[in-house]
């Protein structure tokens, strides 16, 4: 039973997803928004991180990506595009349906593809949730830079974000060893590192081999299981799985 004479606002459990979607084709070559959004709808999240979303590129039909999976959920969405060639937006998403405003969007420090990062506050629980979701690049020297910008005065690690909970999603492209993973472990904690759950590979889809796909949180955050979702659908509809948590807000 709630004590009345606690003054702690009440705990909320949630569901965290993160998702590289591979443009929306899935390990069969087929192209098809609403089937991702039909493997997102079939967990029920309630913050998504989306990557590698398509808006306005020939290559997946000119559609806005972002938007219709929004649409299917029946969720609001931010976007940010980390390639931006005339009309083609290839990129980063937030989703969810509780109350959200965008933050920060911007670059980050890149010598090969570039990269972003994007930055929303969600309202949950009584509390502002500082929610990030990027996809850091393919050269350790990049993923190094980009995480150290991350963790900086700018995003993670200035005063907007003091004392409030936080959580990170993406693709990180990096595994436990790497020095980029050791430096966001270092201050939030990974889902998956946990008494009693052995963490799970995220990529390939078909048959996962390496752990690219991350959720961190702050400490204040309770994590209270977590899972790599791998059903027949899930494995064809991106070569990523999704990753998913529960957490306690």
């Amino acid at each position: 039973m709630y004590d009345m004479a606690d003054t702690s606002p009440p705990r909320r459990t949630i569901k965290i997803l993160s998702y590289n979607v591979h443009s929306c084709i899935g390990t069969d070559r087929r192209l098809d928004p609403e089937r991702v959004a039909e493997v997102i709808a079939s967990l029920d999240p309630d913050i998504i991180g989306l990557q590698e979303l398509d808006i306005g590129r020939r290559r997946t039909g000119g559609v806005d990506q972002a938007h219709i999976i929004a649409s299917l959920l029946k969720m609001d969405v931010h976007f940010h595009a980390a390639l931006h060639v005339a009309e083609e937006r290839y990129g980063d998403a937030v989703l969810t349906a509780h109350p959200m405003r965008h933050v920060k969007s911007g670059m980050l420090p890149s010598s090969g593809e570039q990269r972003g990062a994007l930055w929303t506050e969600i309202e949950l629980a009584g509390s502002r949730v500082q929610v990030f979701n990027t996809h850091l690049g393919l050269f350790r020297k990049d993923r190094v830079a980009q995480m150290s910008t991350l963790l900086g005065p700018d995003w993670i690690g200035g005063s907007d974000c003091k004392d409030k909970p936080c959580i990170l999603i993406g693709d990180l492209n990096s595994i436990a060893a790497s020095r980029a993973y050791r430096q966001v472990a270092s201050r939030m904690r990974d889902v998956q590192i946990r008494p009693g759950h052995r963490p799970r590979a995220t990529f390939p889809s078909r048959r996962p081999l390496i752990r690219l796909d991350h959720i961190f949180v702050s400490p204040d955050i309770e994590v209270l299981e977590t899972s790599v979702v791998s059903t027949p659908l899930a494995r064809r509809a991106s070569d990523h799985l999704p990753l998913l948590a529960t957490v306690r807000i």
